[in-house]
């Protein structure tokens, strides 16, 4: 059986992306506006065309572009459109330039009519305007034929070292399947941020290199599964901090924060998830696109750009590109591929299903 193709708009580095290619299916383009993500997918996602394009303002070259990327269509749309310009009972702001984000994402739905669609967002979508916005987009899909299940995941519960919450609306083709989506089940296990990183080199005495050998074998399931077709760690370096900053660090606990600091220190900064500690026994907090705050369980430092997209439950065959700042921005902003991988493979039975009709 051929994959089934997918398009990923507002795609980032593609980390949703990179789970669907581990099920069956075929990721053919990727449109975003930041380079350096697309250069990131580009490297990752091998039979990907990377189309820069600001879809806020949509025409007809785009389809070109994607017609000559997809030459058999579109079976899979996944894309994580703004959608906070809606306003209350079902009104938009016309003149929010957030909405022209989603109407972009509805136009897609319209021009390829794709079998599966994903959107996936923030947790209060499910929640703001008392349930008006994610109402809109259940029934903005209805309208385009789709049967739509709305649910929040948390990472963590499908393998994600991470305790990291979002929110996805599937679609399922009416004209294809009755069938309704369902979501996956959580698994009986979790990984601990100690169980992902334990592996990698700690870089206590160097700031590491951009490439660099593994120097322990893998120590359980979870790293044996992140280093599958790696010979190589890439974007494993050490930001190099001041010798105040790493002497600060060395004062809180695993898993502790600022209040584990003196008294006269807790205020050296002004935000409350300051000098936060990943806690080894548990799964991590949730890995944003800054980096400042937050420091490896044992090691004075923050984690690198590598130890963030283990946390993720990116590959260590996926490499970022950009500079560093770019690259934490990168792992922050995307889907964890395990993830992705759990949700490819439900819609996966779906479409199993129509074809076997």
């Amino acid at each position: 059986m051929d994959k089934y193709s997918v398009l990923d708009i507002f795609c980032g580095a593609g980390g949703i992306s990179c789970g669907m290619e581990q099920s069956n299916f075929k990721v053919l383009a990727g449109i975003d506006i930041d380079d350096d993500s697309l250069l990131t997918f580009k490297a990752n996602h091998k039979y990907a065309t990377a189309i820069k394009y600001d879809l806020s303002n949509v025409s007809n070259d785009l389809f070109d572009i994607i017609n000559k990327a997809c030459p058999q269509g579109v079976d899979v749309l996944v894309g994580g459109p703004p959608c906070q310009g809606f306003s209350i009972a079902g009104k938009r702001l016309i003149d929010d330039p957030r909405n022209q984000l989603w109407l972009a994402y509805l136009g897609l739905i319209d021009r390829y009519k794709p079998k599966v669609i994903f959107l996936e967002n923030v947790p209060t979508i499910a929640t703001v305007n008392k349930g008006a916005t994610a109402k809109k987009i259940i029934d903005s899909f209805d309208e385009y034929g789709y049967k739509t299940q709305m649910q929040t995941l948390m990472a963590s519960d499908y393998g994600v070292p991470q305790n990291r919450r979002r929110t996805f609306f599937v679609g399922i083709r009416r004209d294809i399947s009755e069938a309704t989506f369902e979501f996956p089940e959580p698994k009986d296990f979790r990984v601990s941020t100690e169980q992902a990183l334990s592996d990698l080199p700690l870089l206590e005495d160097n700031l590491g290199l951009e490439q660099c050998d593994y120097e322990k074998p893998y120590q359980n399931e979870y790293q044996k599964m992140m280093r599958k077709g790696s010979n190589k760690i890439f974007n494993h370096t050490a930001v190099n901090h001041t010798e105040r900053t790493k002497n600060i660090i060395a004062l809180v606990p695993d898993g502790g924060n600022y209040k584990d600091l003196p008294i006269e220190l807790q205020g050296t900064r002004k935000v409350n998830i300051a000098w936060t500690r990943m806690n080894s026994k548990k799964c991590c907090f949730t890995i944003d696109a800054g980096h400042n705050h937050h420091f490896h369980y044992s090691a004075n430092r923050v984690p690198t750009v590598r130890e963030c997209a283990r946390i993720q439950s990116f590959p260590d065959k996926f490499v970022f590109f950009g500079n560093r700042t770019s690259q934490y921005r990168q792992v922050g902003n995307a889907v964890p591929p395990l993830l992705g991988l759990e949700l490819s493979k439900q819609a996966l039975k779906v479409l199993k299903n129509v074809q076997s009709k």
